[in-house]
């Protein structure tokens, strides 16, 4: 079943590897999936341009398939003084408890947007997707004139139409069991929590778009079902982090083996904008706090050297250890076999 966003993408399965920030997707990772037929995603987002234009390299240096990078659409964040001293409060415990100075605000919270957009056109990958928030007619017309092809993230149909309108070439339909950030920016974030099956059907009936289904999809039968709800493609990113490939920590691959169906929740403590992860003391503790923090990207960098330690610590109970609902059928195999057992269970359950 090949689908025009296949043919476009000159994938030889409508898989897509979604683009796992902080590390996960490492350039062995990315070309790895297009070798086996997919499209491999590279996570621009907490990259700089000089970081960009470096992965970006090593991804082409190990593969000719085409692959994609993807950014956050955010502007300068300016936090409320209170809001920042609450976090900082709420963080010098957990500071102390690894052994880390007193919290403090970073010179800076996120690279720039418009500089990663720039060195994201130079670099001319097959596809760009976005989430976080919409494009403008000159970024989407920039984009278009790179040959790329752009994919919007939405978590509602406002947002699908929102895309479709600023001239998307596919809309990813993020639905609630995804792992990682909510990609929501029309909306209150826990109000755009729909099924992915139900989100991928009403996107599909009434974009003109194609729609690439995303949460929750650990294997070929989840494929199938998702494509005949109307995607024409499937993104997958928890599926990935237990292959030998990703670059997630030791102590973030064994809780994924340990995980359990259940084991995961939505949680803004650790970053500031919700975001699906295994279940841990952290994201308990502050469950009562994590309405007040400050948003995305600032409350992610205030966690920065808390969870950089924990890692070291090896104490994944102070770790941001983002998961899908689906993770307990995460598998650890090499990229190339699980894409060939993805692909054997997708043509089974259409057969």
């Amino acid at each position: 079943m090949a689908t025009a966003l296949c043919q476009r993408l000159q994938l030889k399965l409508p898989l897509i590897q979604a683009p796992m920030a902080g590390g996960a997707t490492t350039p062995q990772l990315v070309a790895s999936v297009g070798e086996a037929g997919g499209l491999g995603f590279l996570a621009g987002a907490m990259l700089s341009p000089a970081q960009m234009r470096e992965e970006a390299g090593k991804i082409r240096a190990l593969s000719d398939a085409p692959f994609g990078i993807n950014l956050f659409v955010q502007g300068r964040p300016a936090p409320e003084a209170d809001e920042m001293a609450l976090a900082l409060r709420l963080l010098r415990p957990w500071h102390e408890e690894l052994g880390l100075g007193a919290p403090a605000a970073p010179d800076s919270f996120c690279q720039p947007f418009d500089e990663q957009l720039d060195a994201l056109l130079a670099l001319r990958p097959a596809a760009a997707s976005f989430t976080f928030g919409i494009l403008d007619e000159s970024q989407m017309r920039a984009l278009k004139e790179a040959g790329i092809l752009t994919i919007g993230t939405a978590t509602n149909l406002a947002e699908g139409l929102a895309w479709a309108e600023a001239g998307a070439d596919a809309v990813c339909a993020q639905g609630k069991e995804a792992g990682g950030h909510r990609g929501t920016f029309i909306g209150e974030q826990r109000e755009s929590l729909r099924p992915m099956l139900s989100l991928v059907y009403e996107l599909a009936q009434n974009l003109p778009l194609p729609v690439i289904a995303a949460g929750g999809i650990m294997n070929g039968r989840d494929m199938a079902a998702a494509m005949r709800h109307g995607a024409e493609a499937c993104q997958l990113g928890t599926a990935f982090l237990r292959c030998p490939e990703s670059g997630i920590s030791p102590i973030w691959k064994q809780a994924l083996a340990e995980a359990r169906e259940g084991g995961t929740r939505l949680t803004r403590a650790f970053s500031g904008r919700y975001a699906r992860g295994l279940d841990n003391r952290y994201m308990e503790a502050m469950a009562d706090w994590e309405a007040a923090l400050p948003a995305y990207p600032v409350m992610n960098a205030l966690t920065a050297p808390m969870r950089a330690a924990a890692a070291r610590a090896g104490c994944g109970e102070l770790m941001s250890l983002w998961a899908g609902e689906g993770v307990a059928g995460a598998r650890a195999l090499p990229v190339a076999a699980l894409i060939g057992e993805l692909r054997d269970e997708w043509r089974a359950a259409y057969r």
